[in-house]
This record gives C-alpha cells, structure tokens and sequence, in this order.
C-alpha cells in the first residue's frame, strides 16, 4: 500500500522544476507557496486503504466531497504517466468514488468508514456511509471526468470495472429521471434550523421547474441550493462528461447501450442548453445564464465555485474564443456579476456561500486558466501570491481589502487549483496531456 506521508521522488522533482522557472521569473514566493501547495494535498489529505481506494478528505472537514477528490488529485495527472504509485493512489480515488455512487448517487459527500458522522438530522434518506446528501450535478460528472483522464494519461482500464459499469448505468439512470423532475423525481431534501441556502423548498423538492431537456441538480457546486433547478454550467459539465462515458462504454466495455444513451441525454441537455440558457443581455449582448426554471426565470450571475460560467473552456463545454463565452465573461468579471467584488488588495469572484466582498482563489485561479495571455495568468498568480493572507497558502475566500480575513485555513481544493494555474504557466497543462 502506497505511503501518503513521504512525498515522492517524482512529484518532489516536478515541485524543483517548476520552482526553478519560477525563480527564474523573479518570483520567489509563488516558488515557495507552489511548493507548500502542491505538496500538502498529498501529505495531508490521502489516505490509502487496504482495498486499494484512497479516501480523500477535504481538509479541515473530515469527509470525502465526489466533486473535491477529484479536483484535489487533478494536477497530479501530470506525474501519472511516468509514477504507477501516483497512477495508484489516483485510480483508488476512482475506485472509491464508484463504490460511493453505488451506495447512492443523490449524495455529494461521505464518510471514511460506516460511522455515522456528518448531517444525520436532515430530512432525507440518510446512511451512516453519507457525510452529505445534498443532490449536484457537479458530483457525479466528476468522477466521469477523472477516470477518464487517467486512462488518457496512463493507458490504464483497470478502474473500469464493474463498480464503475454500474455507477455509470446510475448516473445515466438519475440524469434522465431529473430531466423530468416534477413528474418522476424520488429526491427529497430539507435541512432545519438553518439558513434558506442549506435546504430546499417545496418540503424538499426545490423551486418549480419546466422540461427543457436539461437535467435538474438540487444545489450548486459551493453546496448551495439552486434558486433554480437547472444549473447551466454542471449542465454543460454534464454533456462533456457524457461524451467521455460515451467513448469509455464503445472502447473499454463495447457496450452499445450505455454508449448510445449517454449521448442521446448529451444531445436533449445541450439541446436545452441552448433553447434555455442564454438572454440577450442590454449591455454583453448574447450571453449565458447560470441557472433558469425553464418557466421564464433566470439568474445572472457567476459563481466562484467550479463548474462555472467561467470554467467553460475549463470544463471542455467551448473554447475560450467562442463569442458567447467571451460576452459571459466580460458580464462576469464586472460590476453587472452580484458576487464580483473590488476592493484595496484584490478584485474578483466571490459566493453567496462566504461573506460579501470575500474573493474566492479558485475562482482567481480559473480567470487564470482560461485567460487568453501568459501576462494575465502570471498578473493572476502574483496576486494570489500577494493575498494568502502571510500563511503561504489558499483559502476558500478572502476580504477584498485585506486578505488577512478568510475563511477556511486549510482548504484543499483551493491549492490545487493554485497549483494548477501555476503548473499551466510553467507549460504543463492537464488538458494537453490528456488530448495527446
């Protein structure tokens, strides 16, 4: 079984690599802060178990998010082609979320063992496996989305088993049951005692929605409830993903069935996407929205938490160049965005889930990865450097004038994300290696 407390030779090598074009750049904190960074989510997040899976906690919460995991682990893609221990602990990353979805698929985040820890006293169909069960899109397309890339990294199919095979089966099974939600929808959520966020209406099933092809998610990826079911970037997230699992069922499984119905259901979300997710905009012109009921409501706004409007061409949905990504991303990286916010120390992206006027760093970190310039991700970087509040890493967000008041002191996914962007400056990009 794989040691997650020694970091190993090759990721030790990589962090020397990049620290040195770093240094090279004149940039001697973000060379020690990539090093902090890109090295904590290893020492101190994996824990490998004796089935081979590896449970990952988010940081300082003691539970495994489906969507956090797999962010966690992305950027140690790079080192799992040349490193089968790094293939190893990722494929057990792999291995465990199919065996969660399995236990239930409406469930976003879990537990290590049976034990019964996390939101017991919710209303809802709880076990002592589920941390969480609060329903989003985001959660199932993320383990699609790592198992993929590991197989275009590394050639390996082993995590393609049948725990995988059936989570897959569910996944396609929830995704056409939430098309029509009203109608066929079994889910129920409700949280008491709590702020309107953290539940849902209706005695649990959500704000009324229409049918329009796209796939309905109870909340948003910052845990969140949806104002409105139908969340248009995790729908986005959804049909690129589908199309992974697509290529997956011909090639690995040859199974004309899972492969046909993932893209029938990519084909009726991008299809609704289109008829339902976009307004002309006074001022952006043509633009996306993030959520809508298909009943004429609509929300603009972005989100920092990723899938998001501007996580498009991160996620895979359009390339940074497309016309309607570029007018969402001027709304959204302006005033006209609710949670955009600008303060003395920073400007940037922000949620409903934290403070006003709290920026989020992995919302920075994805202006970075989809900006069209090397000046731009590095002017990112530099100020991602400058805000870590003195403790050399990522926060979940922090004050726009004054950086030393955040939240969240040990967040996983935010120096992932910050490890990403620096690696992507460095020349090693995630998506280049899987499209080789």
């Amino acid at each position: 079984m794989m040691n997650a407390s020694v970091l190993p030779q090759s990721m030790q090598n990589l962090i020397d690599h990049v620290s040195l074009e770093l240094l090279k750049a004149e940039r001697p904190k973000l060379a020690a802060m990539f090093r902090e960074c890109f090295a904590n989510t290893y020492l101190t997040t994996i824990q490998p178990a004796e089935d081979g899976s590896t449970f990952v906690i988010t940081g300082d919460i003691p539970a495994m998010w489906l969507r956090d995991s797999s962010a966690q682990v992305r950027t140690y893609l790079l080192l799992a082609k040349e490193d089968p221990h790094i293939a190893d602990m990722i494929e057990g990353v792999v291995i465990r979320q199919s065996q969660y979805i399995g236990l239930d698929p409406y469930a976003n985040a879990f537990n290590k063992d049976p034990h019964g820890a996390g939101h017991q006293q919710d209303i809802t169909p709880m076990s002592p496996w589920i941390w969480e069960r609060k329903y989003e899109i985001d959660s199932l397309c993320y383990p699609i989305q790592l198992g993929y890339f590991l197989w275009k990294v590394t050639g390996r199919t082993s995590h393609f088993n049948s725990a995988f095979h059936a989570a897959a089966s569910s996944i396609l099974r929830l995704w056409r049951v939430e098309q029509a939600h009203e109608e066929q929808s079994p889910y129920r959520f409700q949280r008491l005692n709590c702020p309107p966020t953290d539940t849902l209406t209706r005695d649990g099933l959500g704000s009324p929605v229409g049918y329009t092809g796209m796939t309905w998610s109870g909340f948003r990826p910052s845990d969140d409830a949806c104002t409105y079911g139908y969340l248009i970037p995790s729908n986005m997230f959804a049909v690129v993903v589908l199309g992974y699992l697509a290529e997956i069922a011909d090639q690995i499984w040859n199974d004309t069935a899972i492969s046909s119905e993932a893209l029938q259901v990519a084909a009726e979300i991008k299809s609704g996407i289109e008829a339902y997710g976009t307004i002309q905009h006074p001022e952006f012109g043509e633009m996306y929205v993030y959520e809508t009921d298909g009943l004429g409501g609509y929300h603009l706004m972005d989100d920092a938490n990723v899938p998001s409007l501007l996580a498009i061409p991160y996620l895979g949905y359009a390339e940074a160049s497309d016309p309607i990504y570029q007018r969402t991303r001027s709304f959204i990286l302006s005033r006209e965005n609710p949670y955009f916010y600008t303060g003395k120390m920073a400007q940037g992206i922000g949620s409903p889930h934290t403070p006003e006027r709290y920026i989020w760093p992995i919302a920075l970190a994805v202006q970075g990865l989809t900006a069209s310039s090397r000046e731009e991700k590095l002017r990112l970087l530099d100020l991602l450097a400058d805000t870590d509040g003195g403790t050399g890493f990522m926060h979940e967000g922090f004050h726009v004038d004054d950086p030393t008041k955040y939240t969240r002191p040990w967040f996983s996914w935010a120096n992932s994300m910050f490890s990403e962007l620096v690696l992507d400056v460095c020349g090693h990009s995630i998506m280049q290696l899987v499209r080789q």
